[in-house]
């Protein structure tokens, strides 16, 4: 196990840098940039989405590109914060203990969660994503006139789709099932972590709710709004079914930062690059880099399955012993 760990937080430490970096990448690409000669920061827009138990609808209030961007900025970088110093010790207690020890606590520190979950989801996405370009389907976004829009709107993403799906969706459902007196505070806390607040001596509903609202956010992509492709569908409900695997076990936090690290962290790469080579974003995706940090992500999300598989023989020995 031990020489599992070295690899891992080698891995996990170098996404946490890029992750880091990306911050100032993103305000740098909204706010001294033009990508494709398009709309600036000042560019007035006339709604906010939002999804409420998964159903979107349009919040008729204007405001302008930069100034909510850079409150949604702000709102990832407290987030982030907080999942660099818990639940129960910080980032790099957290990698210490798993290089010396060979030991991972799931449930020591949010950010090894999230970027351990979101190199899964990467990897997941990729075998779906291979196995249908290998029958003909295809994976196509939406028609956007404008990648800063586009940028703009994959940033704000998490946090409603997050607070609609998994908050209101799977928080709100395992609070009915699981507790058992009605209290606000109790309320609010199971929604911010249900885990840790529930009293879950089974998790088979859970489980059930987790894939069933899965199926419904893959289903959302392909039905609602500007749609994507049918093959998104796919790749869509393993993400929404990650994530809320992640809402389930590990909070609010983690589940927001990956579905972050997914849109705003992977594309603020991209849009930069895009800028500073003077090319579309669409090659962007092709650029040497990008693909660089793909195999980066790759390489960590088969670690970290093969860490949870190995994980799991472990504790099912000990058990055994105990017996």
């Amino acid at each position: 196990m031990k020489s599992l760990g070295i690899p891992f937080s080698a891995l996990v430490s170098v996404i946490f840098g890029l992750m880091i970096l990306s911050f100032p990448l993103g305000a740098y690409v909204v706010f001294n940039s033009n990508i494709e000669d398009g709309v600036r920061f000042d560019f007035p827009i006339n709604g906010f989405d939002f999804f409420p138990a998964g159903i979107g609808f349009e919040i008729p209030i204007q405001f302008e590109l930069g100034d909510v961007f850079i409150g949604l900025w702000g709102v990832f970088v407290i987030l982030f914060s907080i999942a660099m110093f818990g639940p129960k010790t910080n980032f790099l207690k957290a990698l210490s203990s798993i290089m010396s020890e060979g030991k991972y606590e799931s449930k020591s520190n949010y950010l090894v969660s999230v970027i351990k979950w979101f190199a899964i989801l990467i990897v997941v996405s990729g075998i779906i994503d291979f196995i249908q370009e290998s029958v003909g389907i295809t994976t196509q976004p939406p028609q956007q006139s404008d990648s800063l829009i586009q940028f703009f709107e994959i940033t704000a993403a998490p946090i409603s789709e997050e607070i609609g799906f998994r908050v209101m969706l799977i928080g709100i459902p395992l609070f009915a099932i699981y507790s058992h007196r009605a209290s606000m505070i109790l309320f609010f806390k199971s929604l911010w972590h249900p885990t840790q607040t529930l009293h879950i001596y089974e998790t088979k509903k859970a489980l059930i709710l987790i894939v069933v609202v899965g199926i419904f956010f893959g289903a959302a992509h392909i039905i609602s709004g500007e749609p994507w492709s049918l093959g998104k569908f796919a790749q869509a409900t393993a993400s929404g079914i990650i994530i809320g695997w992640v809402y389930f076990k590990h909070g609010f936090v983690s589940a927001i930062l990956v579905h972050w690290s997914t849109n705003y962290f992977i594309f603020s790469y991209v849009n930069f690059l895009a800028e500073i080579n003077e090319i579309t974003v669409k090659n962007a995706f092709s650029h040497s880099l990008t693909n660089s940090l793909e195999i980066l992500f790759v390489m960590t999300g088969i670690l970290s399955i093969v860490l949870i598989i190995v994980n799991y023989l472990n504790l099912k020995k000990e058990k055994k012993l105990e017996i």
